[in-house]
């Protein structure tokens, strides 16, 4: 075991943990919607009402009529600027590699990645046939277009690093953090996935169906990740199965409610929360079970196991 074990080593003082989450939320936050401000800049040049119709709706961002693929790099912008200030700092910062967070070893596990994307993607694709065909009347057909084409190569290319970006955050980062706190391994992946579900309260589905209908689905998520990150020992296996899903919505459906709002083949008209909280936690699953049979992952019990600081690991505050 490697990933919650590297926890030890480095500088893990709580000021540093601190500081680099504020330094991720403020160059997320500035670098990061830069492309989006000069969007903004050119469509109120052009109509200076639009500055009035964000201020009434600021979450509207179709206001400015940006062509639907480029919105989506603008929304994915922010990620690839907070992953690269994650690689900046986290040296610096706490005395630890990059790849010490992302598996505690040296290398990055390619097949890990691709074989539980693989596997995400094929369990999606059945679960939206099944959902098409028992309720046909709730999906539309939104895009047979060209412009499905680059809207698949900005997805396949790009959401990996927005979902790199938060795997490290929470998976690798903060998981390392809190068990460097308690030694254990349910605490950290019950308050990772606390975190993780409270960072998505503003998007809009939560808006749109309330705290108690929509968070539940984020904290779940959290925690098929988390536990596919401890059972693996290490964030890909949890970093394929999130860009997968990212990537498969973006691309196979949406909604109106949608966090990214993508010309999708399919347009769902209708959603309730309560059922999709019930197919995430069979669809999770399953996905944890294949991954089990797959990598050959040892019991479960090892989610309620002590870590253990190896002898050679080095802190310092």
């Amino acid at each position: 075991m490697n990933h919650l074990e590297s926890s030890f080593s480095g500088k893990n003082a709580f000021w540093r943990y601190l500081l680099m989450v504020a330094a991720l939320f403020a160059a997320t936050n500035t670098i990061g919607g830069i492309p989006l401000l000069i969007a903004m800049g050119i469509k109120s040049a052009a109509d200076p009402d639009i500055i009035s119709q964000l201020a009434e709706n600021p979450s509207d961002l179709s206001i400015l009529g940006i062509e639907p693929n480029l919105y989506l790099l603008t929304m994915l912008f922010p990620f690839l600027i907070g992953l690269g200030t994650f690689f900046l700092l986290i040296r610096p910062l706490n005395g630890r590699s990059f790849s010490q967070v992302v598996n505690g070893s040296g290398s990055f596990r390619w097949n890990r990645f691709m074989i539980s994307a693989l596997i995400w993607t094929l369990i999606s694709a059945i679960y939206l046939v099944v959902s098409v065909k028992t309720d046909p009347g709730n999906f539309v057909l939104n895009n047979t277009t060209k412009t499905l084409i680059p809207l698949i190569i900005i997805s396949i290319l790009l959401i990996p690093f927005q979902a790199a970006f938060e795997e490290v955050l929470f998976r690798g980062y903060l998981m390392q953090g809190f068990t460097n706190l308690v030694r254990n391994r349910w605490f950290p992946l019950i308050m990772t996935s606390l975190f993780f579900a409270l960072m998505h309260i503003l998007n809009p589905e939560v808006r749109e169906f309330g705290i108690l209908a929509m968070m539940p689905q984020y904290l779940l998520f959290g925690l098929i990740f988390g536990i596919i990150t401890i059972l693996d020992d290490g964030i890909e296996a949890a970093l394929g199965a999130h860009a997968a899903n990212n990537a498969f919505l973006c691309i196979m459906v949406t909604n109106e409610s949608s966090a990214l709002q993508t010309p999708a083949l399919y347009k769902q008209l209708e959603i309730n929360p309560w059922t999709d909280l019930v197919s995430m936690l069979l669809m999770g699953i399953v996905v944890i079970l294949l991954l089990k049979v797959v990598f050959r992952w040892k019991s479960f019990s090892l989610l309620f196991r002590s870590v253990e600081k190896r002898p050679d690991v080095t802190q310092t505050t």
